[in-house]
Parts: C-alpha cells; structure tokens; sequence
C-alpha cells in the first residue's frame, strides 16, 4: 500500500483500528475494525454520508463490532502490531482508486467507506444488508462535502461548512422556534424593500445594544416562511453566520480562511437562495487577520458582494459601524 495517501482523519482511522485489533487479540486487521474506526469518529465525513444514505449509524457501528468480537483471538508477540488482511488490503485499494476517479488527492474517511462497501466481506454484507451498497453511499457524498474535492489532508473541516457554521432562522421559524416580532413591522418592511433592489442590496441595522436588531431579522425569517414578501425573497433561505465559531479552534494559520471560503463557496452554490445575516458586522474587518496575513473576512465578502453573489444583512451599533465600516469605503458602498 506504498501509493495508499489517506487524509488525517482516515490515518487515525487506520490506527484505531490497528490498536483495537490489538487490544482484542486479532491476529489481522480486517475491514470490520475499518468499519468500526471511520464510523466513531467525531468529525470524520463517514458517519454523516452513511446517515445521508438513510441508514442508522449506530446500528451499524454495534453490529460491525458485534464482528470484531466474534474474530478468532491468538497470543504472541506478533498481536502488538496486527496487519492488515486481505479483505482490508483490498477495501484500501479500492478507496484508493476512487478517490481517484473523485479527482481526490486524499482518501477522506466518506471513500473509505464505500470501499469498503465495495468489496468482498463481512463488513460488505453489513453495509449491503442495511442498504448501504457501494453505489448507495456513493450517491450520498454530494450531501455531506457538497462538489468539493479532496485537496488537504483535513478536508473534513470544510465538508457541511453552512450547517456546522450557521444557524438556519427559516428553518427554526417554520418549526415554531421564533416568537412573533411585534411592532417592528416598519423596519422588517424597510429590509424587504432594501433587500428586493437590484444593486445596493445590504441592509444594515445599526442601533444600541439590547433594541431589537435580531429580532428584526427573526421577523424577517418568520415572513419569507409566511410568504409574506416579494417573489425575489419567496422561498429564500436565511441563515445567521457565526463567525465566532469559525475563528474558534483555527490553530494554523489560514485555517479561519479555509472555512469561511467554504462556507461562502456553499452560499455561492446555492444561486441565490441564501441570505445570509452577520450579527456584529464590524468583527468581519479585522476577523482571521493575523501577523503578516492582512486578508481577513471582509476582503473576502466585499468581491462576493460587488457580483451581487451574497446578500447580506448586517447588524452593529453607530459607534462601530463609524469605527469600522465607515472606514471601508469599499465595504460601506456594498
């Protein structure tokens, strides 16, 4: 397995799988311990395309492991560091040479997964008894990382970006999760019709603290849900961006660029069904700007904003928005 380039989350798939063989007495790796490895873990891509593939993951992680516990143990020296069997041998390649066909460069943990189910085992007939065939799970990789191919060794980041880095206000609003905004009805009318124009489409809602400016936009989802605004909002989607969690837990640098293009490539994919809202607009100038690197979240919005491929509501107060956005002509003009 010389050419085998697994991404991060699969060579640490590859190692649990490895120290559980060992700590169970296996005297082989096999595809189950594969299964088992790729399906527990937290952020890997494996569990959420085999959910997409309408099948219960934890069904299928207690039966898989129900397998391993089944294996033939042996004692030795030998147990301290077990190989891979054929079967497993067989399921890496074949991940391999669909990651290929992807135009992947990385085998991300979701390919693991269908090559597995591609071949010839215990762990294949798991898979294909749940309906998870190699064409099943195949067919659920768009859900998960969207047309995105493989280019880093932690692409998993970056899969379901929207989902992992937004809050979907349409959605809570049609599940009754959002109050009805009362006597804000002038200014939800005012971001309707800023919103509806052809060009300089950005309402901001600039005001103190504590005075309602969400909760405009909450009303804002509670009438695109009625119906009740003008046919270039019917149907749309709001989303509420948290940029906060974006830069939390970006230890390298770039990583904070990495999700937030992400997210935007997702926005941009959506042809103009998103609206996307920024509480405390002001942290996008400045926000993922570190050391020498000057870009930061609002460099990488404003061109978004000029091709009209982002429409976006903002909320701040007067003193930031003269502190911040004022400044940037560039950004205040959008």
């Amino acid at each position: 397995m010389s050419s085998f380039n697994p991404t991060t989350k699969t060579s640490e798939a590859m190692q649990m799988a490895l120290q559980q063989a060992s700590a169970n007495g296996n005297p082989d790796i096999r595809p189950a311990h594969l299964l088992v490895a790729i399906l527990e873990q937290a952020d890997g891509a494996a569990g959420p395309v085999l959910t997409a593939a309408g099948v219960d993951t934890k069904t299928v992680i207690k039966e898989a492991q129900q397998l391993v516990d089944g294996y033939p143990k042996a004692s030795g020296s030998n147990l301290a560091n077990p190989n891979f069997n054929r079967e497993a041998l067989n399921a890496l390649t074949a991940s391999q040479e669909l990651a290929g066909e992807l135009g992947d460069e990385y085998v991300s943990t979701e390919v693991l997964l269908a090559g597995i189910a591609r071949g010839k085992s215990d762990a294949a007939d798991l898979l294909k008894g749940k309906g998870a065939t190699y064409d099943t799970i195949k067919a659920a990789f768009p859900s998960v990382r969207g047309s995105q191919k493989v280019t880093t060794q932690d692409p998993e980041g970056q899969f379901q970006a929207l989902e992992k880095y937004s809050t979907d206000l349409t959605k809570l609003a049609r599940e009754g999760k959002i109050d009805p905004v009362i006597g804000r009805d002038q200014e939800i009318r005012r971001v309707v019709q800023v919103l509806s124009r052809r060009t300089k489409n950005n309402p901001v809602l600039i005001g103190e603290p504590g005075v309602g400016k969400t909760a405009i936009v909450e009303g804002l989802a509670r009438r695109i849900v009625a119906g009740d605004v003008p046919e270039s909002l019917k149907g749309k989607t709001l989303i509420s961006l948290d940029l906060g969690s974006m830069v939390a837990g970006a230890k390298y640098r770039g990583e904070f660029e990495e999700r937030l293009k992400a997210v935007l490539d997702e926005i941009k994919g959506a042809n103009g069904e998103i609206v996307t809202f920024i509480d405390e607009l002001h942290t996008i100038v400045g926000a993922g700007a570190s050391g020498e690197s000057a870009m930061d979240a609002g460099n990488m919005i404003k061109p978004l904003l000029a091709r009209g491929e982002l429409r976006l509501v903002g909320a701040t107060t007067l003193n930031e928005y003269r502190k911040y956005i004022e400044k940037d002509a560039a950004l205040e003009r959008r």
